[in-house]
């Protein structure tokens, strides 16, 4: 599962996507410093863009921490898809990368290999993602995630649910079956680089 990620996202850049399809980005917390970071792990804080709650037709940028305690504690950072419709609490996780960990080659080595994933020719893209109020942490978000593509599969059972830039608005509409929009990526859409 999927539990670090990257974002070199600046605030500029993702006002001008949202304008650029005509939908109003606000900023109910004033803008964030979206320094860029390499890496963002479950307990931190991360930019989200949710559907505003007080503009219709409207989405807001604010940062919330990375998932929130389930049952027996276990922190819920990753949640399945599949057969779900996700009728609120919706959001999209801003990143430019994420990564994946597989047993280091060498059998006595207790460290993992990681590999980064970018989308191909894209800079930045949204992770489908929820967000919900906790009584113990407040609001915070988790990771959607589907079945793997062929380019994950050699590296995970699963992957994070990377959505295609025109279905990045949809995905905040709740009335939008998450079916139609979330779905494994096809063969060399992913860039794969080992960092470590």
């Amino acid at each position: 599962m999927c539990n670090d990620y990257r974002s070199h996202v600046d605030v500029p850049t993702l006002a001008d996507f949202f304008d650029s399809v005509n939908v109003r980005l606000l900023y109910p917390e004033g803008i964030p410093n979206l320094e860029p970071r390499d890496d963002i792990r479950i307990t931190d804080r991360g930019p989200i863009v949710r559907a505003a709650t007080d503009t219709p037709g409207a989405v807001e940028l604010v940062q919330r921490r990375w998932s929130w305690p389930g049952p027996g504690g276990k922190p819920v950072y990753n949640f399945r898809s599949e057969g779900r419709d996700f009728p609120r609490g919706r959001c999209l996780i801003v990143a430019d990368g994420f990564y994946e960990f597989t047993a280091h080659s060498d059998p006595k080595s207790k460290r993992k290999h990681k590999w980064l994933f970018t989308l191909t020719g894209e800079r930045w893209f949204g992770i489908a993602g929820l967000w919900r109020a906790d009584r113990q942490v407040g609001e915070a978000f988790t990771m959607l995630t589907c079945a793997p593509g062929p380019d994950i599969a050699p590296y995970h059972n699963r992957q994070a649910a990377v959505l295609a830039r025109a279905d990045w608005v949809r995905w905040l509409d709740p009335a939008v079956p998450a079916s139609e929009v979330i779905r494994s990526l096809p063969a060399g859409r992913l860039e794969i680089e080992q960092v470590n």
